[in-house]
């Protein structure tokens, strides 16, 4: 045998042990990230921290109805909501408001900033970058105007922030699903459970000290934490702004990062109307994780997504090379992991749909392959009308 022959026969087998070894890897860090979230509320004391909620709205009228029902609910005296509209062309400014006026009277302290200009680049951090400079809570919450909130939300993420150590927590986000609407079944089940998948994958990677993502639509921030890296307007410009100020809090400050999982703490937000609309979305996402500005993020992202894509693109190949099994198995292996530790985490807020595990186990690795090619093709999505 010789040496491209020892290659080829050993290869698929290596490529096996180190796919499924890093997603046991995996398990294990969102094993210890449970346990440390069990502690943090075990530990959290009486006191009531001064929070402050803010939200960027852009044309987001028509979606902002859940959001401003469920900030009614929050149970949290020391709570301030900081709306920022951010150029809004339709009627967000006017619901707003009437939401304030409605609101006044209430334990609740909300107001809106309204920008006329946003020079971006990423123009949702610039926003937000408004929003915290006149927010006076010692916690930062953030939120998006599509989400929905749980009751106990602020006061759930408050309580994982126990440990003065800890700077930043990020919390899940699951899509709702639109059943008995005009969408196919199979469209609005497949956001759910992927929506699902991407945070087991965040989980498993901030419990093993690696955190490189984050859903900037359920995160809590320290402010001194925010201080030891220079304010949210020097994180560097990326498409994923919730990611790269996470991969700088990490690699810039001595705070932890910690990623929280239980059901007090589940936002849900708006599913995508068309597949048109979800490429671009979830093509944002994965192209913050290849493109981004800090080194460590990058590569295991691409590593991630490389890896992936070998074993999608080898499985037709079967009939003609069958010594290549290994990677498709590698990937089938792997998303077994993954689909068992998302409905341990998040099946209460997931829909039980029959063909749940179809969908993580066969179509999330296609799908990310295929979001991965387009990456590397030069495809950049939209965020509200705008390039990213």
């Amino acid at each position: 045998m010789n040496t491209a022959e020892l290659f080829f026969t050993v290869f698929p087998f290596i490529y096996y042990v180190i796919f499924v070894g890093l997603h046991i890897a995996s398990m294990i860090g969102i094993s210890l990230e449970l346990a440390r979230e069990k502690k943090a509320v075990a530990n959290a004391d009486e006191a009531l921290p001064a929070v402050s909620v803010i939200i960027p709205v852009h044309n987001e009228s028509g979606r902002m109805e859940g959001l401003l029902k469920s900030i009614e609910k929050q149970d949290y005296p020391r709570a301030e909501y900081i709306f920022v509209n951010d150029r809004s062309e339709d009627e967000s400014l006017d619901i707003i408001c009437a939401f304030i006026n409605r609101t006044k009277a209430g334990k609740e302290k909300a107001r809106v900033i309204s920008l006329s200009e946003n020079p971006g680049p990423n123009h949702k951090q610039y926003a937000l970058t408004k929003g915290i400079e006149e927010s006076s809570g010692e916690f930062l919450l953030f939120t998006d105007a599509d989400c929905e909130l749980p009751p106990l939300w602020i006061q759930g993420m408050v309580k994982r922030m126990s440990d003065s150590k800890t700077g930043v927590i990020i919390g899940p986000v699951l899509k709702r699903y639109e059943k008995g609407s005009k969408r196919k079944d199979f469209f609005s089940l497949y956001q759910c459970y992927e929506h699902g998948i991407r945070f087991v994958y965040l989980t498993g990677a901030t419990g093993l000290g690696a955190a490189g993502g984050g859903f900037g639509n359920n995160l809590i921030l320290r402010r001194s934490c925010l201080d030891a890296v220079g304010g949210y307007e020097n994180v560097a410009p990326s498409p994923t702004e919730d990611a790269a100020l996470i991969s700088r809090i990490r690699s810039c400050s001595g705070f932890k990062i910690r990623a929280a999982t239980g059901r007090d703490v589940h936002v849900i937000t708006h599913s995508e109307n068309t597949w048109k609309a979800l490429i671009n979305q979830t093509l944002r996402w994965n192209n913050g994780g290849l493109f981004s500005p800090d080194l460590s993020t990058r590569l295991n992202y691409n590593f991630l997504m490389i890896t992936i894509a070998m074993g999608v693109i080898t499985f037709p190949l079967l009939p003609f090379f069958p010594f290549l099994w290994p990677l498709p198995a590698g990937v089938l292996t792997s998303m077994l992991f993954n689909n068992f530790a998302n409905l341990r985490l998040f099946g209460c807020s997931l829909p039980k749909g029959k063909f749940a595990y179809a969908l993580t186990l066969l179509f999330t690795p296609v799908y990310f392959s295929f979001l991965t090619i387009l990456g590397y093709l030069g495809f950049r999505p939209k965020w509200k009308g705008q390039n990213t």
